[in-house]
């Protein structure tokens, strides 16, 4: 029995390993792969290899994969990816796991910088794909740095600022938080609407030469073919729709392609190398036809793939919506608690507070009875001082009276009488004064006891309504609603040729792109968002190191142009006129 063979493929998030038979087609390890991963929209992707002279190359589905130059390693290696991109994401991605294999591969292009993204758009896209990984932000959870881990930029972009990686992971953080709400597959669909519309989305480049022998780059992408000044990758010059194209061929280095115009010349230019040419004709052929594909109506396969998409987003959207209210009734339970417990803290405290009011009341209660008492004592006191002084006084009235009757009756000197007389009425007037002092300071003392006695009366109703007041009730709780390899024909002496024609009937609206608007056009939140960005990163931006696109994207912006007006702008003219501007280059 045969060895087995024993294959690895790498796709965007996984590694697979397979053991296959000597006799194994590509299909076959094709068909075993997309089985493996659950994909259906097999159309767009194929598996590739770097061959046995160092060529990325695509692996031949029709030819057994040990009859093909794969570089001899155990296991083999392939990569898993997307050959041919989609040109609308939106009306075109149907099942999750296509859209976050491309999610996955477009972003790995504009990091990688292979595909050039401005530095607004970049912040902006790097928002998009936290949000898919994370999810929705939360303070609790992502704590600061929470970024550091993640590739989040192109190279070029962090070196053209003066910022630091915190910073560029605060400005991503604000972004992030913008996306509140969205599923982690709406994001990586959001960040593949605004990618598309870069200028070099999709577009597989060729080293090639005109008739005069101008080195140019060919262009081959979901829309066409472009060419490109050697370089300005950016912005292409001229261009071919798939619709005006009949007839692809080559003759070794010589690539030759017809138009749907028979009066209209043929577009020739030369490829370095015949590998180069099969390549180019591979691409075309399946370009051209998912170009006619999207043109007509879809297949029965198609249409129930569509259907099943829509029920299984219509049940995520039932999950997320029953998910949505058993959290917010979670966060109103919580904060029900948190009412509650607040509630609590401000009755124990309103508690502390009254015991503290009382005791302070019965201090003060006691400090006015002890005053009370010693004014009591003082207007006993003085009320005796009063009697004492009455009591003299009214023996000195005797006294005098005595002395009148001696007086009288015994005709005593009247020098000596009058002296004691004198003597005892001065003594008179001042115990009448004292007595009147006495009086008054009585009277006093009296008011003042009254008033304690008032006071003290005062405090013991205040007392009493602080007990027994009962403790206010607490507030009502709050409810909410809740390619291809080296052939040995490239070896020998022979000519190599082949060519592919190509089917433009019962198609609609071919040339639909021309009007289409980027997602920055069509979304102003979109706009608003790269506009905001745009003016932060200024601040911050370093002109002098800017590259060669970072200053053709700021002449296209400048001039208003932008990946649909420039592709109206040079397929404008018929075929001719542009087969001729593509030979005067």
């Amino acid at each position: 029995m045969p060895k087995a063979v024993n294959v690895r493929v790498t796709t965007m998030d996984a590694e697979l390993e397979f053991a296959v038979q000597p006799s194994t087609t590509g299909k076959q390890l094709f068909d075993q792969v997309v089985k493996t991963i659950g994909l259906r929209e097999v159309w767009y992707f194929g598996l590739q290899y770097m061959d046995g002279k160092g060529y990325l190359t695509w692996l031949k589905l029709d030819k057994k994969v040990s009859a093909q130059d794969v570089k001899k390693e155990n296991p083999l290696q392939f990569k898993f990816r997307g050959k041919f991109f989609p040109e609308d994401v939106s009306e075109e991605l149907i099942q999750d796991i296509t859209q976050k294999l491309f999610f996955l591969q477009v972003k790995e292009g504009i990091l990688s910088d292979e595909v050039y993204c401005p530095p607004e758009t970049a912040v902006l896209l790097a928002s998009y794909s936290v949000q898919a990984k994370f999810g929705d932000f939360s303070k609790e959870i992502h704590r600061p740095g929470y970024l550091t881990t993640d590739r989040l930029l192109p190279q070029r972009v962090m070196e053209q600022h003066k910022l630091s990686r915190e910073q560029w992971e605060e400005r991503i953080q604000v972004w992030h938080e913008e996306h509140r709400g969205m599923l982690k597959e709406d994001a990586m669909l959001e960040y593949l609407k605004i990618a598309q519309d870069l200028e070099m989305y999709g577009v597989n480049y060729f080293d090639i030469k005109n008739k005069k022998g101008t080195e140019l780059w060919l262009g081959v992408d979901a829309l066409g073919l472009n060419i490109y000044e050697k370089e300005d990758k950016l912005t292409p010059k001229i261009g071919f729709p798939w619709s005006e194209i009949r007839n692809i061929s080559f003759n070794d280095k010589k690539f030759i392609i017809k138009p749907i115009d028979k009066k209209g010349p043929d577009f020739v230019f030369y490829a370095p190398r015949l590998r180069i040419n099969k390549r180019i004709l591979q691409l075309c052929m399946g370009n051209h036809e998912l170009y006619m594909r999207r043109r007509k109506p879809d297949t029965i396969e198609v249409q129930q793939m569509k259907a099943q998409a829509r029920e299984e987003k219509h049940q995520k959207q039932l999950e997320r919506a029953q998910l949505e209210n058993e959290k917010k009734k979670r966060e109103t339970i919580e904060r029900e608690k948190e009412q509650m417990e607040r509630e609590k803290q401000e009755l124990v405290m309103r508690l502390y507070q009254f015991e503290e009011k009382t005791k302070r009341a019965e201090k003060d209660l006691q400090e006015q009875m002890q005053r009370a008492m010693q004014l009591e004592q003082e207007r006993r006191r003085a009320e005796e001082e009063a009697a004492r002084l009455e009591a003299e006084r009214q023996a000195a009235l005797l006294a005098k009276e005595e002395l009148a009757r001696q007086a009288e009756d015994q005709l005593k000197s009247q020098e000596q009488l009058a002296s004691e007389l004198a003597e005892h009425t001065a003594k008179i007037v001042l115990l009448e004064e004292a007595k009147k002092r006495k009086e008054e300071e009585a009277d006093s003392w009296q008011h003042r006891a009254r008033e304690a006695q008032d006071d003290l009366l005062k405090t013991k109703e205040e007392l009493h309504m602080v007990m027994s007041a009962p403790p206010p009730p607490p507030p009502p709780p709050m409810f909410e609603q809740v390619d291809d390899n080296s052939d040995s024909e490239e070896n020998t002496s022979t000519h190599s040729a082949d060519s592919a024609e190509l089917q433009t009937e019962g198609i609609n609206d071919h040339r639909n792109e021309e009007d289409r608007l980027t997602e920055a056009e069509k979304n102003e939140r979109v706009q608003k968002q790269l506009m905001a960005l745009s003016s932060e990163l200024a601040q911050a931006r370093d002109d002098t190191k800017k590259t060669q696109n970072d200053l053709l994207h700021s002449e296209n912006v400048r001039a208003g142009r932008d990946k649909y007006k420039t592709l109206r702008q040079i397929r404008s003219g018929n075929t001719k006129q542009r087969i001729d501007e593509f030979e005067a280059l």
